[in-house]
Order: C-alpha cells, then sequence, then structure tokens
C-alpha cells in the first residue's frame, strides 16, 4: 500500500473553447490550482484509462499524444477528415474514425502510439454508441476485439498483423460489451426480430470459436441496452429501456435491470422495491457490490451485494446518479440534469450519512482517485451560462470554486486507487474532523453536525421574500420623492423633492393658520 507521501499528485484536465490547461492538485497552495501544462490549442482531449497518456485532437486533422509524466509532446498523427478518437486503455493504441469518402473504404485505423505506424484497418459505415470505439480493450490490453456480421472477432493484442485470430458466432449482435478486468468473457446482445424476444448471452473469450453461452437471459420490449462489467468480471448488470410504456404510467418509457453471473447461479430481474424508471445502476471499485436509484420520483436508492440481495436502504429523493468513491468506503447519492442538484454523501461501510449539499446545474461528477475529493462541473454545450467547477470534500463540505465564461471539459488524470494510502489515513491529513462522530438524522435531511460543517462554506439561503409585482417594487420611493410621504423619517435619508415638498406644506400651514388668526 502506497503511503500519502509517496502518493502521485492529483490533476485535473481543464477544456475552454480555444484550449486546455492541466491543473496540479488538490490540495491547491494559497487556494489557487498550480498549472503543469498551460494554453494548449485543440477541440479535443481524452486521457488514457490508465493516465499515462493524453490525446489532443488539435485540429480536424492533427492528434497529439502526450506523455502525462514530463506533460510534452511524443507523437502526432495526421489523419483528414476524423471523426472521432480514442486511445487503448494503457495508451499502446490510437484508434481514429475517419469520415468514409467511398464505399468499402477502410477508415477506422489502429495506430501504435511508440512509433507513429498503423497496425489494422477496417471499414465502417456508421459511428454510434453501440459501434465506438470499433475495437474494444480489456484493461491490461491483453484482449481486443470487434463487433461484426453475426459474430464477434478477436485479435492478438501483440501482432495485429496477423489479422483476426478467432470468431464467435452470434446470429444478429447488434452490441458487445468485453469485461476489462480480466478480459475472460464478452457479452452480447441480439434485438428482438419477427417474434423473437431480444436477448443478452454472456461467453467465454478463450478458444472463442467453440466457446457455448455461460448465460443467458431474453425479453421483449427492448429499444436500447446497456451492459456492465464488474470489476473482476464476474457479474453483469443489464439496463434495459424502451420508448414505450405500455401501462401509460411514464412518459420516458420504461426500464428493466437484470443481473447475469458467469456460474449461471442468476439470470434475472434485480429485486427493486418501487415501482418507476431506473435511472442509475453502478458498480461499485471492488466489484464486490452495486447500487441501483429507481423508481417515480421521489426516486429510492438501495445497495445489493454480488449475490442480489438488499445491503442497506439510502432512502428517497430527487436522485438520478450514483457515484462510488474509488478508495471505498463512501458515495455520493445525486440528482442532476433535469433535477435541482442535491447531493447526499454516505459512509456506506458504517451505514451513515455524512451530510446533504447542492450544486446546480452540474453536467458531470466523478471523484478524485485518491478519494478524498468529489468535483462537479457545469459544462457547455449542454448548458450556456454558469461555466464552472465545484470541488468538496469527501464529506459534502466545499473546498473551491471557478467559474468560466465557457467551460467545455473538466476531468481528473486517472490513477490507481492502489498508487494511494488507505482512506482512512488519506481523510485524516484534510484535518476536517472524524467523520465518525457524525450521526445521520435519518435518510432524507442532514444531521445536525453535518449542517454545521457545511455552513462554513455554504451559508444556508434566506427564505425567499413574498411576490411583488414589478410595477410595485419601488412605488414606496416614488410616492416619498413625488409626494414626500414618510415625514417621520430623518431629512438626511430623504430625497431633495421631498424635502421641498415638505418645506411648501409647512409655509401653506403657516399662511392658513394666520389667516384664521386674522379672521
Amino acid at each position: 500500500m502506497a503511503s500519502t507521501d509517496q502518493s502521485p499528485t492529483l490533476e485535473i484536465l481543464v477544456r475552454t473553447p480555444e484550449e486546455l490547461s492541466i491543473w496540479t492538485g488538490p490540495p491547491f497552495a494559497n487556494g489557487q490550482p498550480g498549472v503543469k501544462l498551460e494554453k494548449v490549442s485543440c477541440v479535443n482531449a481524452k486521457f488514457s484509462d490508465d493516465g499515462s497518456r493524453l490525446m489532443v485532437t488539435k485540429s480536424n486533422s492533427v492528434i497529439s499524444i502526450y506523455d502525462c509524466k514530463s506533460a510534452k509532446e511524443i507523437r502526432s498523427f495526421e489523419v483528414p477528415n476524423v471523426t472521432s478518437a480514442i486511445l487503448s486503455p494503457c495508451g499502446t493504441f490510437l484508434q481514429t474514425f475517419q469520415k468514409p469518402s467511398a464505399p468499402q473504404e477502410k477508415n477506422v485505423t489502429l495506430w501504435k502510439t511508440e512509433n507513429g505506424d498503423p497496425v489494422y484497418q477496417h471499414s465502417q459505415k456508421n459511428l454510434t454508441k453501440t459501434t465506438w470505439p470499433a475495437i474494444q480493450f480489456s484493461s491490461n490490453e491483453a484482449t481486443a476485439c470487434r463487433m461484426a456480421t453475426n459474430e464477434v472477432q478477436f485479435f492478438d493484442t501483440r501482432d495485429f498483423s496477423k489479422g483476426i485470430i478467432d470468431r464467435l458466432r452470434v446470429p444478429g449482435v447488434s452490441a458487445i460489451e468485453l469485461s476489462s478486468a480480466p478480459g475472460s468473457h464478452v457479452a452480447a446482445y441480439v434485438p428482438e426480430s419477427k417474434g423473437i424476444p431480444a436477448g443478452v448471452q454472456i461467453f467465454p473469450c478463450g478458444n472463442a470459436s467453440q466457446s457455448q453461452a455461460v448465460a443467458r437471459r431474453s425479453f421483449f420490449r427492448c429499444s436500447t441496452t446497456q451492459l456492465k462489467w464488474n470489476h473482476g468480471s464476474t457479474g453483469l448488470l443489464v439496463l434495459v429501456q424502451s420508448d414505450v410504456d405500455k401501462t401509460n404510467q411514464s412518459y420516458y418509457g420504461e426500464s428493466k435491470l437484470f443481473y447475469l453471473t458467469i456460474d449461471g447461479k442468476h439470470e434475472g430481474l434485480v429485486p427493486l422495491s418501487k415501482e418507476g424508471p431506473v435511472h442509475d445502476a453502478q458498480w461499485s471499485y471492488s466489484g464486490l457490490e452495486f447500487a441501483v436509484v429507481y423508481g417515480f420520483m421521489p426516486a429510492k436508492a438501495t445497495l445489493f451485494d454480488k449475490k442480489c440481495n438488499p445491503l442497506l436502504e439510502l432512502g428517497t429523493g430527487p436522485y438520478n446518479t450514483i457515484r462510488w468513491n474509488p478508495k471505498g468506503k463512501f458515495l455520493c447519492l445525486a440528482g442532476f440534469g433535469n433535477l435541482p442538484g442535491d447531493m447526499v454523501f454516505w459512509d456506506y461501510a458504517d451505514k451513515k450519512q455524512l451530510a446533504a449539499t447542492k450544486a446546480e446545474w452540474s453536467v458531470t461528477s466523478e471523484w478524485s482517485p485518491d478519494g478524498r475529493y468529489f468535483m462537479t462541473a457545469t459544462t457547455a454545450p449542454r448548458l450556456q451560462v454558469d461555466n464552472g467547477i465545484k470541488i468538496f470534500h469527501y464529506n459534502g463540505s466545499l473546498y473551491f470554486t471557478k467559474m468560466f465564461d465557457k467551460l467545455f471539459q473538466a476531468d481528473w488524470k486517472p490513477e490507481p486507487a492502489d498508487k494511494f494510502g488507505d482512506i482512512t489515513e488519506l481523510i485524516k491529513s484534510l484535518n476536517l474532523g472524524k467523520v465518525e462522530d457524525k450521526k445521520p438524522s435519518g435518510p432524507g435531511p442532514k444531521s445536525a453536525q453535518a449542517s454545521n460543517k457545511l455552513s462554513s462554506t455554504n451559508p444556508p439561503a434566506q427564505k425567499p421574500a413574498a411576490y411583488r409585482p414589478p410595477h410595485a417594487k419601488n412605488a414606496a420611493a416614488v410616492q416619498a420623492e413625488l409626494l414626500g410621504i414618510g415625514e417621520s423619517s430623518p431629512a438626511g435619508s430623504m430625497s431633495k423633492n421631498a424635502l421641498r415638498n415638505k418645506k411648501k406644506r409647512e409655509k401653506q400651514k403657516e399662511k392658513k393658520a394666520a389667516s384664521d388668526a386674522n379672521s
């Protein structure tokens, strides 16, 4: 286990309309981030999954690869008409998709980042979420495969010149997901056709041409599906969504969540205790449990173990997002997008809520690799105003805020969680007090101590005043100015017109009193 003194420095990629920068920290010296890489002109940027390489698209034809340790450019590729590009998990390969100019043109290219040579090419008509990246890698790049017509094709990642080394026959396949750690299995989705139900099957990758499905599940009414492997490649969550809800309970259609395991023990629905859509389902970094936010608003959140048994109820609220802490122990339950931005921080290991706060209009959100910070960002083009970054401590207290005229991207640089120390030692270094002292007052409201912790950075909002129509807002001031109302107020606070009117009235009173006396 790495000590906190030897832990890597946290870094954040920040991209505005014209350029990107890489910040160092948190923690920030003097409250402001340092800058490791400054003002690189670009239109897109993305880290490799292990954080060793940074891909920067500088124009529609130039892609540069940076070494993240030195922040120096190590390779540049000129790829005409490139519309999408992505690095392999360890940064060994760059995959590009070019807009095809002729039928059967080999427009998908796999490049070796070390020497810039193309190692494999094939043709692909369309670019969609289910077909990109075209070649999927396991996290250690030991396994690679791609979906083709009615089959899954496998490659030797040490020598792509061998071409396709194995084929897995799956008639009608329209989406696949390779397990990443390790790359031992592949999940294949076949849509509904001619009365035959849709289905998901799991196959082992070794000797693929001879392999049989180790788990399968069929279902009707499916428009889209999401396949989510756990770390360890033992379980698969299948989120099935249809555009139409036949019960007419939801305008957004209906959704179901299935759980399949490679040993075939689980091939059924996840037991959700509230009706309504599945908003989010995420595995923990350990792969031993998963959390689901589901049901009509206020949505419900539940933690399950890998045997699909409920472990912990996180209550109900306006939530649609789950973010697991990479170091374990903590998680954040939030409501972003079209929800008001409520966030609840939990110590799920001790089964208690730490704090509740808000991050309105957030578009992206993620924990830092060391598990001590949680960053939210409001970005364009989703939102064109109030763009900015907020960084919170693990317990929900606000640490840093920075606003931008326009912000396109804010990402942590990935780092393996085991490069950092134990999470209990890491949070002690922040000197925020003991989390264990905070007792939840229920799944919904904040605890009193958590509210005190937040009050230093997030003062409670004042109760909104009663509505007054626009013409009435300045009525009192106008009356005082024109009619001299409010004579009891001190003269120093009255306008010139009010004082003039007051003197006129006093003179009129004196004249009237004198005329009455004479009569």
